[in-house]
């Protein structure tokens, strides 16, 4: 019998035991990530185990049965940092750590999903994602010997609650996006946006407040 090559990629016992409950993968200690700085992100081993790490849990994610609800919850508690009830990520979805995300409770997205979280992603409560949206909490230099050189820096973003992300959109570091707001699709979102608004475009820009002449835009469907 030829001798195995450790790899880290999630054995189907490591699997089994994260449905079961009895998972210690994601009970280690957390790389240390400065934020809103440069830093050594690139070429660097620590940060590169741990996000080969999260890399198996996603993809051992992404082959459940996509209507598997329970499996499904087990392992993104073993994933995320925290989480609240009622959550769905519909796979695929990708995060390069996972346990500097928190989501709040009634979260949904939709497909590909995906989040860069080397500084942490907060998601309030009742947050709508649909499809095919990115927040990235990580830029790189401008300068170009920084750059190649591999440093980075990482910027916290924050969701508020009731906050719908239209389908295609990317949300970029350092951003906070107010309660109650919508983002239109295909929005790049490079500057922070207020409570109760629209906003869209490239980049993405408040195109009005919402207000209660909302609740009337279309009729109620009233089956007989």
């Amino acid at each position: 019998m030829s001798s195995l090559k450790i790899t880290h990629v999630l054995t189907f016992i490591e699997i089994v035991d994260i449905i079961k409950g009895n998972n210690t993968i994601g009970k280690i200690m957390k790389a240390k990530i400065p934020v809103n700085c440069l830093f050594q992100g690139c070429y660097n081993p620590e940060y590169e185990e741990e996000i080969k790490k999260c890399k198996d849990k996603c993809f051992a994610y992404n082959q459940l049965n996509p209507n598997d609800r329970e499996t499904q919850e087990k392992m993104l508690r073993s994933m995320l940092g925290k989480m609240g009830k009622e959550v769905i990520f519909t796979p695929p979805f990708w995060c390069d750590y996972g346990y500097n995300i928190s989501v709040g409770d009634y979260f949904y997205s939709n497909h590909n999903l995906i989040i860069t979280d080397g500084a942490e992603v907060t998601f309030g409560d009742n947050v709508f994602i649909a499809p095919n949206c990115c927040f990235t909490t990580a830029e790189h230099p401008i300068d170009p010997e920084q750059r190649k050189s591999g440093l980075e820096i990482a910027k916290p973003i924050t969701i508020g609650n009731n906050v719908w992300i239209g389908a295609g959109s990317t949300i970029l570091a350092g951003v906070n996006i107010g309660d109650n707001t919508v983002i239109g699709a295909g929005s790049v979102v490079t500057k922070s946006i207020p409570d109760n608004v629209v906003a869209v475009g490239i980049p993405c820009k408040v195109v009005r407040k919402i207000t209660q002449e909302e609740k009337y835009r279309y009729p109620m469907y009233n089956e007989k």
